[in-house]
């Protein structure tokens, strides 16, 4: 049951988290993209988890990727990184308390502050019926696993009271395909589309799905790949700058990274290692 919508606090600013599925953080330096470089300084940061689920939990949550600081007490950090969501909206005060019972960004902003929240993604794995799907007052599937372009005009705004908003785009995940590529050209390496065989649905994925052993210089096309659709995001971010009011705050970063064929892994998922939760993080005020 919704509770009332309350009056969201003076001066509080729309806030749009833009997550680029999958995108490591030396893929994105390797593009050097100019016009998301223009938000701030591109940090380093480090995912909670290695997968888009339990990632995208992480950041409703209102936990961005870490800096993995030392010295520092986990609940001490916890309570700063909450805290530096009053600078982001723009309000006096906001903390870990606040969030408190259900610690759940989207809930807190839509029935403590008075926003409107939406969400637009594109990985079936954080489809509508997922429980990510709370305290949304909108939740749609994109057109297309890879199309950020396709998703702006979904974006809506209210002239009542601030708007939180949700996109992930999967452009960035493999196949790492722009949307002007056709699909017959997309690169195939059997058994890596996730836990479902295609990006739109379809069933799990079985053991004879394995994937036959790695080729190095096919892993490198696909790194090649993931840097070319970063730039092409980069230019659809412009886009998307464009269309946003202003006075909202834009945080870009991914939900984890992607592995190409270091210490043998390929892909992202039950990995421990650097480069799958090594992300980028870029954010500031339009």
């Amino acid at each position: 049951m919704n509770l009332p919508r309350p009056d969201p606090p003076p001066g509080a600013r729309n806030l749009v988290l833009l997550v680029l599925d999958s995108c490591r953080y030396d893929s994105f330096m390797a593009a050097r993209p100019k016009v998301m470089s223009r938000l701030g300084d591109v940090q380093r940061r480090f995912s909670y988890a290695t997968w888009t689920s339990p990632a995208h939990y992480n950041l409703m949550m209102g936990l961005l990727p870490h800096p993995s600081p030392t010295g520092v007490f986990a609940s001490e950090y916890y309570k700063q990184e909450l805290g530096q969501y009053s600078h982001r909206l723009g309000i006096e005060q906001m903390g870990f308390a606040d969030m408190i019972p259900r610690l759940w960004l989207p809930d807190f902003l839509r029935n403590t502050l008075g926003y409107y929240t939406q969400a637009i993604v594109s990985l079936p794995v954080i489809n509508p019926h997922t429980p990510l799907n709370s305290g949304f007052d909108s939740y749609e599937m994109a057109p297309a696993h890879n199309d950020l372009a396709a998703m702006i005009p979904m974006l809506r705004f209210s002239d009542e009271r601030p708007t939180f908003a949700l996109l992930n785009t999967g452009e960035t995940h493999y196949p790492y395909a722009t949307p002007d590529e056709p699909e017959e050209m997309w690169p195939r390496v059997h058994g890596v589309h996730g836990v479902f065989k295609q990006m739109g649905g379809g069933p799990l994925l079985a053991q004879v799905d394995a994937p036959p052993a790695f080729d190095q210089d096919k892993l490198d096309t696909l790194r090649a790949r993931q840097i070319h659709t970063v730039t092409h995001v980069d230019g659809v971010v412009e886009q998307l700058i464009d269309h946003l009011p202003k006075n909202t705050w834009l945080i870009i970063t991914a939900d984890h990274g992607e592995l190409f064929g270091e210490a043998g892994y390929f892909g992202h998922g039950p990995i421990n290692h650097d480069k799958v939760i090594e992300v980028p993080l870029v954010e500031g005020l339009l």
